[in-house]
């Protein structure tokens, strides 16, 4: 039997450049989804059922014992962990991360059924791993046993919407932690920076609850995606002369169907676009076949826009379902534009791919990474694009989830998303001098960084790269990223980027609800919210206006005295205070008291013509004191330029007496003066000279000329060429 189980391990691990089906190993535990299918002599107290079996499983793969596993768990134990609840989940880390680190070694161990039911059912263990441990019952309407062998055999769920797919699944399903501590270990099936929103994206129609339909059918879609790339990279790669390490992710535009345009200028040309590691390749499409394709950097720091953008013929700008490019080595912006009759998904999925290799390489640069990190790097990028992919082919229904699967795309927008990328550099600058110290044999593997070599050695694995160091490196890939027991720094950062953003989310929420359309509503919210600022100005004014003679002779007074002792300065700072004393006495007292709504009376609705005409007034309102402003800025201009000889005299005069005034008197007299000028205009003995004054001025300021202006008109025969 050990014999045996040697030869087959053998087959396994690909000796001889084969690569064998995982079905001869997981054949013996068919049926071993419950502790009724072990041996009670392999059983471990501590644990669940379900979890000795998971653990049972895991020891078949290793060919040790389960008292083996315990063992070498226990010699390893972290100081501290006694209660049963984290040892037993602790040891259920172990032997599962062992054991994904073992199958990850060979290459179609995603097209094998019982490895997708192996890691489903670690994760439902790891929510219940003890035997004293209940956890909430999370389970669907039970009905009729499933097979699916093949694609063909799965169809009668995969046709239909997952909904009723899940309808038919009787299984426990899983929680987000569970996923995110078990699918990170095999890094084909998530990335640590995104799992959370992986699950998400799986979880949106199911009560963000894991169907082991949905997750079966996930990584059946990685598998499918993984093999269509191969065979995209064996027919694309003819016109093209990729740079030592450089490979093509994906293709569009061989559909003669489904074209792809590229927009220069006002000429446009059908052809095939290309992605690959480090650039942009665009082949033109000649007479039965593809010209020499057009290089477009990712990789230089060459200023590089990739955005959005519309296209039409002509340079018209009417479909917005185009890619742009920009860089210092382009004329100028090439459009890339992806046709299609519904909405613009096609587009988006090209935008989101391309931002990532941008990004990946933009990362890269920023913390100036070496050769072997540097391929850590894009082969993460490369791992999440086909997971992307997986997830965008098999539930189209998850499209606002898909922006969220991509890691550096993701740290470019998240709250926080700096700090993930540094620790992730952080983890990225050791793995040197552990890959060092492996080739002198001084490598412990228990201290190793939070990051490893996972991704460039499953790319390796899978067959997309030739990974000369992989036997150095070997050792750098334990476990993937997840660390048994532990919190790495990177989950940390993670995990406070995920509590931030649905801080922001939450407060985006009310953001969008608050929103309304109309120009008359919203100026009618504005003054609601104003309303304590305005009603203040009102009272100023009233006292301003001297209607109230005791009542503004009273505010004068206690002004002219603040001022006059320097108390002016101190009013800024006690407004702060009051508003801090206010915001904290809600804070602790009036905290659970639910804040009550404005009420806003709505203006009377109008039809479409009303509202046209009222944009149109307030667009030449705004217009209106635009040019008011310019002719305030040209009357200024020919002042400074003497245009007008005597009016430039009096100005300068006044400059230098304000100057005067300035240098040898307090700022505090100076305004008190400004002050009482400004707040006694409307007494009864100074209305009428204020009145002439102020008119004196403005017939003074009408007579000064605006400077000259020359409006040149664009030369329409200069175009960009």
């Amino acid at each position: 039997m050990e014999n045996a189980m040697a030869v087959m391990w053998e087959n396994l691990m690909g000796k001889g450049n084969q690569s064998t089906p995982l079905n001869s190993l997981f054949r013996s535990n068919n049926e071993s989804s419950s502790s009724g299918d072990v041996d009670s002599s392999h059983l471990i107290p501590q644990l669940s059922p379900l979890a000795n079996s998971v653990v049972y499983r895991c020891s078949k793969i290793l060919q040790v014992s389960t008292e083996e596993l315990q063992h070498g768990f226990d010699s390893e134990l972290p100081v501290g962990v006694n209660e049963l609840l984290t040892y037993a989940r602790n040891l259920l880390e172990y032997c599962s991360y062992k054991a994904l680190e073992k199958i990850s070694r060979s290459q179609d161990y995603l097209n094998d059924k019982e490895f997708r039911r192996l890691t489903y059912d670690m994760m439902l263990a790891w929510e219940a791993p003890s035997v004293e441990y209940d956890p909430p019952q999370h389970e669907t309407t039970p009905s009729f046993k499933y097979e699916m062998e093949d694609e063909d055999e799965g169809s009668l769920f995969y046709s239909s919407s997952t909904n009723m797919a899940l309808q038919v699944d009787g299984d426990k399903t899983v929680g987000p932690e569970a996923f995110a501590r078990i699918a990170p270990a095999c890094v084909l099936v998530a990335d640590i920076i995104t799992v959370h929103n992986l699950f998400d994206a799986l979880t949106s129609s199911s009560g963000h609850r894991l169907h082991f339909l949905v997750y079966d059918k996930y990584l059946r879609g990685i598998d499918k995606v993984i093999k269509n790339s191969k065979h995209v990279i064996d027919t694309s790669i003819v016109n093209l002369q990729l740079a030592d390490g450089e490979f093509v992710i994906d293709v569009d535009g061989t559909n003669p169907t489904q074209p792809v345009l590229q927009h220069i200028g006002i000429s446009a040309w059908p052809g095939r676009f290309i992605l690959t590691n480090y650039a942009l390749y665009f082949e033109p499409l000649g007479v039965g076949s593809y010209e020499k394709g057009v290089r477009y950097d990712l990789e230089m720091d060459l200023k590089q826009v990739i955005k959005p953008d519309r296209t039409g013929p002509l340079g018209a700008r009417i479909f917005d379902k185009a890619v742009m490019y920009k860089s210092t080595s382009v004329a100028e912006p090439v459009y890339f534009e992806f046709p299609e009759f519904k909405a613009n998904l096609r587009r988006d999925y090209w935008l989101e791919i391309c931002l990532e290799i941008f990004h990946a390489h933009k990362f890269i640069r920023k913390y100036n990474l070496e050769e072997i990190q540097k391929s850590e790097v894009l082969a993460r990028a490369i791992l999440g694009i086909f997971r992307y992919r997986a997830i965008r082919d098999a539930f189209q229904h998850f499209s606002s989830h898909y922006k969220t699967l991509l890691a550096f795309n993701l740290a470019e927008t998240l709250p926080g998303g700096d700090v993930i990328l540094e620790t992730l550099s952080s983890c990225l600058i050791s793995l040197t001098s552990i890959a060092d110290k492996h080739v002198s044999g001084t490598i412990d593997t228990k201290r190793q960084p939070a990051v490893s070599l996972a991704s460039v050695l499953t790319l390796a694995r899978i067959g997309f790269i030739s990974l000369k160091a992989a036997d150095i490196y070997e050792e750098a890939a334990v476990y993937g990223e997840v660390r048994v027991g532990e919190t790495t720094h990177l989950e940390v950062a993670v995990k406070k980027s995920i509590l931030d953003t649905g801080r922001a989310q939450a407060a985006q929420a009310t953001v969008d609800k608050m929103k309304v359309e109309g120009i008359d509503t919203n100026v009618a919210i504005m003054k609601e919210l104003l309303f304590p600022v305005i009603e203040t100005a009102d009272h100023l004014w009233i006292l301003a206006s001297w209607k109230y003679f005791c009542r503004s002779g009273s505010f004068l007074l206690v002004a002219c005295y603040m001022i006059l002792r320097g108390w002016i300065q101190y009013m800024l700072a006690s407004i702060f205070v009051f508003l801090a004393s206010v915001m904290l006495w809600r804070r602790y007292f009036n905290s659970r008291r639910q804040v009550k709504a404005i009420r806003v009376t709505a203006p009377p609705n109008r039809n479409a013509v009303e509202q046209i005409l009222a944009l149109q007034e307030a667009i030449a309102r705004f217009e209106s004191h635009i040019q008011d402003g310019n002719i305030t800025l040209l009357k200024i201009r020919a002042l400074l330029l003497a245009l007008l000889p005597q009016a430039t005299e009096k100005v300068a005069l006044f400059f230098i007496l304000m100057a005067a005034t300035m240098a040898f008197v307090h700022v505090r007299h100076i305004i008190l003066v400004v002050f009482v000028e400004l707040y006694t205009r409307e007494m009864p003995c100074r209305k009428k000279s204020s009145e002439r004054w102020i008119r004196r001025v403005r017939e003074w300021w009408v007579r000064i000329p605006a400077a000259p202006v020359l409006l040149v008109k664009p030369d329409d025969s200069k175009k960009v060429q």
